[in-house]
């Protein structure tokens, strides 16, 4: 049986470009993808993937690994880009979640999981606390999976950063700046801005220097190619070493409150980043059309431990000729 091309949502009037299309799974992969969202359905979890309507899904679900989203499915913030649910007083959250994500994990046979959040603006410590104890839940009961925690900025709760940090069994410690800092007043909720995200990055990192910090950056929301540049700069200033980079793709459709499209961004130019990165000394790099923070976080880890490139650049993803473009 041969998968059949999907279309990604994008409001009428204007065609995704070729390489913006992803292919469902088929045969054994749409088993391994069915096993997968039952373990998720079976523990009563959320995720990313389906909350921020992940484009990876079907790749990454058909893989067996997933994104899970705790602290509930609302989020406490509005920001412009993701579809994620916004409450301005969530729920509380679940104090049963961290075992049954054990569960979940355990069930998929995960040798890598990343486990991102909502903000909770409504928690004193921003949630810190749960996000912590979802991290200690899965290593108890899986002491050599490893673990990203792709984490909020708890609203600049300093202290709350350094409890959740301290002693926590983390691969890789996650905080998205989201966007290049002009757009961060258009792009993100109020409360968020990339001054405040290179903060939590740079504590991060000089507090435990022995978790590599991660973050990402999404593209063609307005920003100029020397502006994504100067955005990773400043990344790597405060010591980030894996990036993830790839194109925005507005969840609803024209009049909603998510932002349009400003540009397609091609996978020559997401080349091109790549490599710059790269010479800035970014130590994991993961740079196209598709890629979203977590995309094969377990293979980006491996790059940058190893030395060695194992994930293919935008160029080999999306089969377009590069001609005699050195290391392709």
């Amino acid at each position: 049986m041969i998968s059949k091309p999907l279309e990604l949502t994008e409001p009428p009037r204007r065609r995704l470009p070729e390489w913006l299309r992803v292919n469902l799974p088929a045969g054994r992969t749409q088993q391994v993808f069915n096993l997968t969202q039952h373990a998720v359905e079976g523990n009563a979890l959320h995720t990313v993937c389906e909350e921020a309507r992940c484009p990876n899904i079907h790749d990454c679900w058909a893989r067996g690994t997933a994104t899970f989203m705790v602290a509930g499915q609302s989020c406490t913030r509005g920001c412009r880009f993701c579809s994620v649910e916004t409450l301005k007083s969530p729920p509380p959250v679940d104090g049963d979640e961290p075992e049954r994500l054990a569960d979940a994990v355990e069930r998929l046979g995960l040798s890598y999981v990343v486990i991102t959040v909502v903000n909770r603006d409504d928690l004193a410590d921003g949630g810190a606390g749960h996000y912590r104890a979802c991290v200690e839940a899965v290593h108890r009961r899986l002491p050599a999976t490893g673990i990203e925690l792709l984490s909020s900025d708890l609203a600049g709760n300093w202290a709350a950063l350094a409890a959740l940090l301290d002693g926590i069994p983390l691969a890789v410690f996650a905080h998205n700046v989201e966007c290049v800092p002009r757009l961060g007043h258009l792009v993100r909720d109020p409360r968020a801005s990339f001054t405040q995200s290179l903060e939590v990055l740079r504590r991060a990192a000089e507090r435990r220097p022995d978790v590599p910090t991660k973050s990402s950056l999404m593209v063609g929301l307005g920003e100029t190619d020397e502006e994504v540049l100067e955005a990773l700069r400043l990344l790597r200033e405060v010591g980030v070493e894996l990036l993830t980079l790839g194109q925005y793709l507005a969840p609803g459709r024209p009049g909603s409150r998510f932002l349009p499209v400003e540009r397609y961004v091609e996978p020559r130019q997401f080349l091109e980043w790549e490599q710059a990165a790269r010479g800035m000394g970014f130590k994991g790099v993961a740079a196209g059309p598709l890629v979203r923070s977590s995309y094969r976080a377990g293979v980006l880890l491996e790059e940058a431990r190893s030395g060695r490139r194992l994930l293919p650049s935008a160029i080999e993803l999306h089969a377009v000729e590069l001609g005699a473009a050195p290391g392709i």
